[in-house]
């Protein structure tokens, strides 16, 4: 068999290099420097004898024959990564590698017991878990960076991903604990506490400011906030209230007294949680982190809240497995 004199990383370099249409894009994402990607890029075209990119253009671009090396090399290196994946993960017990990224609504509840379940299934994998926004997730699946991703669905499916539907969540209101202002006086504008925003940046922050539009509600709001303790402490303290999710009340839980959470006082709206996945993943890895996942939610979040709270029966829970269109 003649031996192909290409690099490995000579071909990952370009698969992120047309990726992204700049090589110090490139570089920053591969971990190194702009000129050893340069270096790397053209060690592959003058052993191909061709040029794979118009340099001439910015960002770059692939000439016709860089688009069908791309196409291949692509599949390629798709191969290697499931080849691997199964390989290290032919049985639960020996997957060594297994790299989480899960949103900021488990850290406290689920994922430390997500972790300590899934280290007694798999007594010799090395566990990564990463804490990001939604959105954050989402990328580094698409970039290989993690192995299995837990968030928010965003507004548009991103269908280069595998997705495994998780829970619903019903949007609410989180007011100060008695307060007794009716729940259709905030987004009246008729209390005198304003609005405390969750960061524009975030999934969550978008689909409320989307559905405020769609009912025509203009509510004053000063304060923005990334972390979601700080939000809920502000309203605990009766500096403000907030539209917010169940999970992330629970959350709050050394502030429960001094918060109500009550039910959205206009046309209902919703959060949907799901496990995401490349295809190389292993399948028997991903069904016990869903399995894990779906016990701990139903244990730890949906059955004390909704004891706590009876109106969330039916609208705080598990999906099913299967993808299936809700209508609200």
């Amino acid at each position: 068999m003649k031996q192909s004199k290409l690099s490995l990383k000579w071909l990952e370099v370009f698969l992120l290099t047309a990726r992204s249409g700049a090589v110090q894009e490139a570089a920053r994402e591969a971990g190194l420097s702009v000129s050893t990607v340069s270096h790397h890029l053209r060690s592959l075209e003058d052993t191909l004898g061709m040029s794979l990119f118009d340099h001439a253009r910015r960002p770059l671009r692939l000439t016709p024959t860089g688009a069908v090396f791309h196409r291949y090399v692509e599949e390629a290196l798709w191969l290697l990564r499931k080849a691997e994946t199964e390989l290290r993960s032919g049985a639960l017990s020996e997957t060594r590698e297994l790299s989480l990224g899960l949103i900021e609504d488990f850290d406290s509840e689920i994922g430390p017991e997500l972790a300590r379940s899934l280290a007694a299934g798999m007594p010799r994998c090395r566990f990564r878990h990463l804490t990001r926004p939604s959105h954050e997730i989402l990328t580094l699946l698409r970039h290989q960076e993690i192995d299995i991703g837990i968030a928010a669905r965003p507004q548009f499916d991103p269908e280069d991903l595998i997705e495994r539907p998780l829970m619903r969540e019903p949007f609410a209101l989180a007011v100060p604990e008695g307060d007794t202002t009716p729940p259709e006086d905030y987004l009246a504008g008729r209390s005198p506490r304003p609005l405390l925003r969750y960061s524009s940046n975030q999934f969550m922050a978008g689909q409320i400011e989307q559905q405020l539009r769609r009912l025509h509600v203009t509510v004053d709001g000063r304060f923005e906030f990334e972390s979601n303790q700080t939000l809920m402490s502000m309203v605990a303290e009766g500096d403000g209230w907030a539209i917010t999710t169940p999970l992330n009340y629970i959350r709050a839980r050394p502030l429960h007294r001094q918060i109500a959470l009550v039910p959205f006082p206009a046309k209902g709206f919703a959060r949907y949680l799901s496990v995401y996945t490349t295809e190389t993943a292993a399948d028997p890895v991903v069904n016990s982190v869903v399995g894990t996942l779906r016990r701990l939610i139903a244990e730890r979040a949906i059955q004390p809240a909704v004891e706590r709270m009876p109106w969330l029966e039916g609208q705080f829970r598990l999906l099913p497995e299967a993808p299936a269109a809700e209508s609200e």
